[in-house]
């Protein structure tokens, strides 16, 4: 059964997500620090966690990079509402998704089972795989090429190296930053023009209608998802 932690100092909250994801046989342990969360996460094994922004003590950006030092699992971030700079530095820390409060429970279980299938789906026994599949669009690792409904593509290296590492965050939302420094293994200089030219001949190729994308996605204002429903 998987197994997440909930780190927030609303106790009631945490009780309420505890039973509702209980219902989708996953099980949750909550802590209400920090520091609390850290210590739980050396002791037992999660598939994600979540984590608020707002806390006494160790706030939830502090607890973030704390836990991005040593784990790689999916962290959910609850966020006020309209507070846009909280989300951007969120995920530039390392965050994979976030929630705005207030929020719809059932949008919360969409999202923690979302990340969860991302995370099993890249970090099963094997290695990494040698193909990706995504609907009508299939990633070849071995030929860095990619095989869709308007055909089969050999990708040029940036192409390749974004889209793989879109399809591999599946779901989470990636800053530009992100994005330019990770496919140029450059500082970002917020010249966000590479990373489009390179969007939009990928959208070429892979999309059956470039104008109205399903595979790669853009969020306004933040950068871009690859689409965790197909």
């Amino acid at each position: 059964m998987n197994r997440i932690l909930i780190i927030d100092d609303d106790k009631e909250l945490c009780a309420l997500i505890k039973r509702s994801v209980l219902q989708e046989s996953i099980e949750a342990d909550c802590c209400y620090s920090g520091k609390s969360g850290l210590e739980r996460l050396k002791e037992s094994e999660y598939q994600l966690a979540i984590l608020d922004v707002m806390m006494p003590g160790m706030d939830g950006f502090e607890t973030l990079e704390q836990i991005r030092k040593e784990h790689s699992l999916p962290i959910l971030m609850f966020t006020s509402k309209n507070d846009s700079a909280s989300k951007v530095r969120g995920l530039r820390a390392g965050a994979d998704d976030y929630l705005t409060k207030p929020f719809d429970m059932e949008e919360l279980i969409a999202r923690i089972l979302s990340l969860i299938r991302r995370y099993t789906r890249f970090n099963q026994a094997g290695g990494q795989p040698t193909r990706l599949d995504f609907d009508s669009l299939a990633i070849y690792f071995d030929s860095r090429s990619i095989s869709t409904v308007n055909g089969t593509f050999d990708l040029p290296p940036k192409e390749f190296d974004l889209l793989v590492f879109l399809a591999r965050h599946q779901g989470k939302i990636l800053t530009k930053q992100q994005i330019y420094e990770e496919v140029w293994g450059e500082e970002y200089v917020y010249d966000d023009s590479n990373i489009m030219a390179i969007i939009s001949r990928l959208r070429k190729k892979i999309e059956e209608t470039p104008g109205s994308p399903r595979y790669i996605q853009t969020v306004k204002g933040i950068g871009y998802r690859f689409n965790k429903e197909v």
